[in-house]
């Protein structure tokens, strides 16, 4: 393997150690995923990141966030297959990081998947997929951009058509982003999203026993929390609603144990989905 995390930014190798949970959770007999590139971005980049654990039980970051990572995933695998089925024809991840779903799902034919990230990401990911032979189950454009800037004209350019519905993913973006950047952010989704189209993002709460509360207490968080700008915080659903979006919330605790996980690792966070009116 001859691809190199070194240049990733910062927000970039936090999804190393995402891909670690996730290939954490696809060697478990009952996994809820199986992502079986997942431990060849660990590999590939462990001597950059060597904080990724080996066990849900290790009492780190990564411990702490492996209950939280596993039921997003199977959430957002499940949103997203069932926006294409509902008839958006194009799937658009902004901040893609690691994630594989154009390789791992399966997808409805004509189905056309765009991954926006910076350039260091994407090059990086795009390494490890080349040596694994990875070949994606649907049309996909990877797409290097920064996102606190104008990336829809890279997306047109790309091929993306904003009369078509559409299945927008924002996955574990917001809190990286000030409030302005995210309300900017998805204006933006809100200017290309033909009616029909979809929308999905992570619920905050202010619970002071939430995730990211109990992050922020824990020391050796202080390299991943400096980078939190707070995003929309808890007003991400009002705020779709307010911009011509039906939103619906779905409690993560709720779908832990509709996944046959336990709730004891959560509070009432969870996420939002809306469709475009």
């Amino acid at each position: 393997m001859t691809a190199s995390s070194e240049s990733l930014p910062g927000v970039g190798r936090t999804a190393l150690g995402v891909a670690g949970l996730r290939a954490m959770e696809s060697r478990r007999p009952d996994r809820l995923f199986d992502d079986p590139y997942a431990q060849a971005f660990v590999e590939a980049g462990r001597a950059f990141f060597p904080e990724v654990p080996d066990s849900a039980k290790d009492k780190s970051v990564g411990a702490l966030f492996y209950a939280h990572v596993v039921v997003r995933t199977r959430f957002y695998d499940e949103y997203l297959l069932r926006a294409v089925a509902a008839g958006c024809e194009q799937v658009v991840l902004l901040a893609s990081g690691l994630d594989t779903r154009a390789f791992r799902l399966t997808w409805p034919d004509g189905v056309r998947l765009f991954e926006l990230d910076l350039p260091e990401v994407l090059e990086f990911k795009e390494r490890v997929l080349a040596a694994e032979s990875a070949a994606p189950g649907c049309v996909r454009e990877a797409i290097p951009a920064d996102l606190r800037e104008d990336w829809s004209a890279l997306l047109l350019a790309a091929g993306f058509r904003y009369d078509a519905p559409t299945a927008w993913l924002v996955e574990g973006l917001l809190i990286y982003l000030s409030h302005d950047e995210a309300t900017r952010l998805l204006t933006t989704v809100g200017e290309l999203s033909a009616p029909g189209s979809r929308v999905s993002f992570e619920r905050r709460t202010n619970n002071r026993n939430g995730l990211a509360a109990r992050v922020r207490a824990m020391p050796s968080a202080s390299g991943l929390t400096t980078l939190w700008k707070g995003g929309l915080g808890s007003e991400g659903p009002a705020w779709l609603a307010e911009h011509g979006w039906q939103t619906e919330l779905h409690v993560q605790s709720v779908l832990a144990v509709e996944y046959g996980r336990s709730a004891a690792e959560f509070s009432d966070g969870g996420f939002v989905t809306a469709v475009r009116s």
